[in-house]
């Protein structure tokens, strides 16, 4: 079988101004890094800011089996196929991060015909943003430790107290030895404490990028950081200790979108990459209004199945940007569908008709969760190998007969955008007759709802849980949001992607179940709340069998193993 890192290798790469120059960006709008690959410029942002803007498609799915069901490369796929029919179509995608490449899922640029290129190069490096944003992280935890060393008084006129400081490191790396650490060991290095690491996509400074309107905008979210307390209990910002300026500067760069183009010829930007199971899950508000003023249809995702991704595009992503998807498509598997019929996960490629029926009702769940924003749905059926002719049409079958939706087999991943034109059709009616997404949109919960209550809306609403059940310290934490002035924010759910419940192992569709919030963490510059549920983890481990061993250089100097 040809892997993705052959296909896209033997694919014609073309430069990047010919990729720009349809969407009426000119040679002067780019920042080359290299031939074929660009970053967006201030100047052509400032000027796409008044431009009429395109229709926004979201593309989510179900809960995934660990290894992932397509949704990147659907999301290619079907902007390839909009731009096959005539209906120009701009993909925007978060960037990968180097924890999944070396880790468990390898690669996240496509996969297949319907890839975003150079591939190496976007999963790798990039142009980098992600060590922008590691080190604008890490720049402002080295100033607390020299305002703790000096014991300097911050802009509230009292030194911080060590023994408060909640601003961990970050890597852009599973690590999970780094999850707790102890600092300041050894004569004269600072007051020693415990503190941890964790993955850059997790960073505050990283979901700050992405929702920030512009620099002016990012440096302000920056300053507001809450990072700890006085020794007066006053509460402390990143801003009152200096740090905010020479954050923005280390991102002066890293907040211009990356273009790239995919296999099929279509333009990609590329920008931020918050994980959904930990953060808010999109790619940055500045790369959508970007590719929104160039196309008549901005195809983008939102990290994992809709109880997270999706959830969080709307509630935190939509509210904060006042954007309104028009259509959104959900990413289901027959492989996927039977995992979460009961199926082990090693017999997955065995057909088995009362599993997949069981599986559907987990598809359901989220076409009903997606409805309760307002947004159409249709259903991508991305094809594997291992599905039988019978089983598609089960699936097709259920989601027009019972759920009342319409689906296509996709085959993107083969063919690409030609496999997803019926797709890529049914995606433009829907839009077509949906034309101000924004009156139909809503979010699940008004800003004045209390956090409790926000927490307890998304679990009930999108997990079907009974209730949720607060630690003491998570409760108290979110007294003290509330009295600081917080209680306005919205909510980010940190919890396991593979079930509607805290725990992974608890697959289909679950409900009546009780949703555990172990601890909440204010991100006051990103502009929401974090509920860490269950086990949770904001540094990951690598697996058994990381990708990385199997990554390598061949005689040629060329990268292998990359997919």
């Amino acid at each position: 079988m040809t892997t993705d890192i052959e296909i896209a290798r033997a694919a014609t790469l073309r430069p990047i101004s010919e990729i720009a120059a349809p969407l009426g960006l000119g040679s002067a709008a780019l920042e080359p890094y290299g031939h074929h690959i660009a970053k967006i410029s201030a100047a052509a942002l400032a000027r796409l800011a008044d431009a009429p803007r395109g229709k926004l498609i979201l593309v989510s799915a179900i809960n995934p089996t660990p290894a992932g069901e397509g949704k990147t490369t659907t999301t290619i796929g079907l902007g390839d196929a909009l731009n096959l029919i005539g209906r120009k179509a701009v993909i925007a995608l978060r960037e990968p991060s180097l924890g999944p490449v070396f880790g468990r899922k390898g690669g996240a640029t496509g996969g297949g015909y319907s890839q975003v290129l150079p591939m190496e190069r976007i999963n790798l490096h990039f142009t980098g943003d992600f060590h922008a944003i590691t080190s604008a992280h890490n720049l402002l935890a080295a100033l607390i430790e020299n305002s703790l060393h000096f014991r300097q008084p911050t802009a509230t006129g009292q030194p911080l107290d060590a023994r408060s400081i909640n601003w961990r490191r970050v890597l852009d790396m599973n690590d999970r030895a780094l999850r707790q650490v102890a600092l300041g060991m050894g004569s004269g290095n600072g007051p020693v404490r415990e503190s941890g690491f964790d993955i850059t996509v997790a960073s505050e400074v990283m979901a700050a990028l992405c929702l920030a309107n512009d620099m002016t905008d990012l440096q302000n979210r920056l300053g507001r950081i809450r990072i700890g307390r006085d020794l007066a209990g006053a509460p402390v910002s990143a801003g009152d200790i200096g740090a905010a300026g020479a954050m923005a500067a280390l991102l002066l760069d890293a907040m211009l979108p990356n273009m790239v183009q995919t296999i099929g010829g279509s333009a990609a930007l590329i920008h931020g990459g918050p994980f959904a199971n930990i953060a808010h899950g999109c790619n940055s508000v500045v790369a959508t209004r970007a590719a929104l003023a160039l196309g008549e249809f901005t195809v983008t995702e939102a990290g994992f199945g809709a109880d997270l991704g999706a959830e969080k595009f709307c509630n935190i992503k939509c509210r904060s940007a006042g954007l309104a998807p028009a259509v959104a498509v959900i990413v289901a598997t027959v492989r996927a569908l039977k995992y979460h019929g009961g199926v082990a996960l090693a017999d997955l490629g065995k057909a088995d008709p009362v599993a997949l029926a069981a599986g559907l009702e987990n598809l359901a769940r989220h076409a009903e969760n997606m409805a309760k924003f307002g947004v159409p749905v249709v259903v991508a059926l991305n094809a594997f190998s291992t599905d039988t002719a019978l089983e598609q049409a089960q699936v097709i079958n259920h989601c027009r007969d019972v759920l009342g939706i319409e689906a296509h087999l996709c085959r993107h991943w083969a063919e690409g955008g030609a496999g997803a034109e019926a797709l890529a059709r049914s995606v433009a009616a829907l839009a077509d007759a949906n034309p101000d997404p924004a009156l139909r949109f809503r979010t699940l919960y008004p800003d004045a709802m209390p956090l409790e209550e926000k927490l307890r809306t998304v679990a009930q609403e999108i997990y079907r849980a009974a209730d949720i059940s607060l630690s003491p310290a998570a409760a108290r934490q979110l007294k003290a949001f509330t009295d600081q002035g917080f209680g306005k924010l919205p909510v980010c759910m940190a919890k396991t992607p593979y079930s509607f419940t805290a725990n992974e192992k608890l697959r289909g569709a679950v409900s009546g179940h009780t949703l555990p919030i172990r601890e909440v963490r204010l991100s006051a510059g990103a502009g929401f709340v974090v509920a860490l549920c269950g086990d949770i983890n904001t540094m990951p481990g690598l697996p058994r069998d990381p990708a990385a061993n199997h990554i390598g250089l061949d005689d040629q100097g060329r990268i292998v193993g990359l997919s």
